[in-house]
């Protein structure tokens, strides 16, 4: 008995050592030169520690390439349009909601669909943008149409927040959904601010 007890200790304690390994390589894997890069582009963004604080986990894709920094954001910005997308629609088929609030959650689902439309086009046509970086006349068509549909989005998002202003709302509702979207509004303003930053390296 104390032979198996000893066993299973060993490898419990090998299990473990195997996961310190692997967390302290997944910390020390990161370039401080891409971390740097990170956080002196979010200094540009209007939520400078949200920008860093999301986007640092992808420091090995983004390197020092700002496209991929974009990218990145896009990408956070698209997660959470999703997240409180979904959430949102689920509240439109919540039977106890007075008649004001239901319209402000099935007009908030609709443009947080839109939202999330919007985002999920902007991807491709950043990497279209990148592809085309010495074609200055088509860089610029891609990556316009990119900052157009980021806005569109970050409009979306905020109308979306206006809709649950009223006082007489209730509050654990309008809480829930405001707390949802205004993170994905703060992703995607900070994804807009780096577009524009990678605009501007190719101008």
């Amino acid at each position: 008995m104390a032979n198996l007890s000893l066993h299973f200790l060993l490898i419990f304690m090998s299990f473990h050592c195997i996961f310190i390994t692997i967390t302290h390589e997944s910390v020390t894997s990161q370039n401080p030169n891409t971390t740097n890069f990170i956080k002196i582009s979010c200094k540009t963004t209007r939520y400078p520690a949200i920008c860093f604080q999301s986007l640092s986990a992808y420091s090995n894709t983004i390197q020092l390439n700002k496209q991929q920094l974009a990218h990145a954001a896009l990408s956070v910005s698209l997660s959470k349009a999703k997240i409180a997308s979904t959430y949102i629609s689920k509240l439109t088929r919540m039977r106890n909601l007075k008649p004001r609030e239901l319209q402000a959650v099935k007009d908030c689902s609709f443009t947080m669909n839109d939202s999330v439309y919007q985002l999920n086009r902007s991807i491709p046509e950043l990497g279209q943008s990148g592809r085309l970086a010495s074609r200055k006349d088509e860089f610029t068509w891609h990556v316009s149409n990119v900052q157009t549909w980021i806005s569109a989005a970050l409009t979306d998002e905020n109308a979306c927040l206006d809709m649950f202003n009223d006082p007489s709302m209730d509050g654990k509702i309008k809480g829930s959904i405001r707390a949802r979207v205004f993170v994905a509004s703060q992703v995607t303003s900070n994804a807009l601010a780096l577009v524009y930053q990678f605009a501007e390296g190719h101008s």
